[in-house]
């Protein structure tokens, strides 16, 4: 028996040939290329994937790639990915959204994909602002931040993205940057991850809006700061960081986390990375720069039941108790009248 040899891709292969229009200098283009890279590096043929996203200018993607795409409507699009998911079991399907798509209007049907571990992949821009509608503050901008509509400066305190979805009981969490100039460039290593992983995979992503929120992630990603205030988590590996790899992340007396010297402590004593550990995920998203380095990486991990499975699982068991059935069968059951 043959085997069936599948496509051999290169990133160019998934580019659309429409013209890329973001502003010169956005992250996106950064993100783009990175999605492109991994998606030729899988074994999965390009027309197996479906990359949905809602309004905003992350929200462009679709048209860029050259799979399947809905741009759809503001905030829906964990709500349409969950409907192509549900009726089509052989497709991959990621959403594309950013903080103000997804975590204002759009908030709810995030909450409502993570939680019933719909299997599909969403990435979240966070720049911070809102870029399309021309510089509104948004759910992630920071306390005093003065835009469009906050002149005085904003008194909202803002979303923590990775900390809201595990709180909504992600199975996957992970944050990267569009470019790190000065790291290590972790947006392959956590796309990747995200891709194999079976459920919701969320993947925060630190993106630059160069014309309404500069610079707003430039302690992240510059090459005079980045090793200083992002720490690279891998599973089994204690929170080390620092120019000269000299700093880490342990647990004082108090039971509070605290920046230490490598060289004051014992081995033991750092703290170490357990993607299964959703309390330790939870404290790295609280972890904030300046007092401490931002995780960039595989936050948190774990293996559940997926909506998609549990649901077929009830539709094959009543295929087998009560038959395949028909439309017109279901349209006349039970109590029917004519109008005449």
């Amino acid at each position: 028996m043959s085997s069936i040899s599948l496509p051999t891709y290169k990133p160019a292969d998934f580019a659309s040939g429409q013209d890329v229009r973001w502003c010169p200098g956005c992250g996106d283009y950064a993100i783009l290329a990175a999605v492109k890279k991994v998606l030729a590096s899988r074994d999965v043929p390009k027309e197996k994937y479906v990359f949905v996203s809602g309004i905003g200018c992350s929200s462009r993607f679709p048209y860029y790639l050259d799979t399947y795409g809905i741009h759809g409507i503001h905030g829906r699009a964990p709500a349409i990915a969950t409907g192509v998911r549900c009726a089509n079991p052989d497709l991959e399907v990621w959403v594309i959204t950013g903080d103000g798509d997804g975590l204002s209007i759009g908030g709810n049907h995030m909450m409502h994909a993570i939680r019933r571990n719909m299997d599909m992949k969403i990435l979240l821009f966070n720049n911070r602002i809102y870029g399309l509608t021309k510089g509104q503050y948004s759910p992630t901008s920071e306390q005093h931040k003065k835009t469009k509509s906050t002149p005085m400066g904003s008194i909202d305190t803002p979303i923590q993205p990775t900390g809201f979805v595990l709180g909504c009981g992600a199975t996957f969490v992970a944050r990267a940057t569009d470019v790190n100039r000065g790291g290590v460039n972790v947006l392959p290593e956590v796309l990747l991850a995200a891709a194999d992983h079976r459920g919701t995979a969320f993947v925060e992503i630190y993106q630059d809006c160069n014309v309404f929120n500069h610079r707003a992630f430039f302690y992240a990603t510059e090459k005079e700061t980045a090793k200083e205030t992002t720490v690279h988590v891998k599973h089994g590996k204690p929170y080390i960081f620092g120019n000269n790899n000299d700093k880490a992340i342990a647990i004082n007396r108090c039971g509070a986390i605290e920046v230490v010297n490598v060289r004051d402590v014992s081995p033991d004593e750092l703290l170490v990375h357990d993607e299964a550990d959703r309390c330790r995920a939870f404290m790295l998203t609280q972890m904030r720069y300046p007092e401490y380095p931002e995780p960039m990486g595989v936050i948190y991990r774990e293996s559940q039941p997926t909506y998609h499975d549990l649901l077929w699982a009830q539709i094959n068991e009543a295929k087998e108790e009560h038959g395949e059935g028909t439309l017109e069968d279901l349209f006349s059951e039970g109590s029917t009248w004519v109008v005449e």
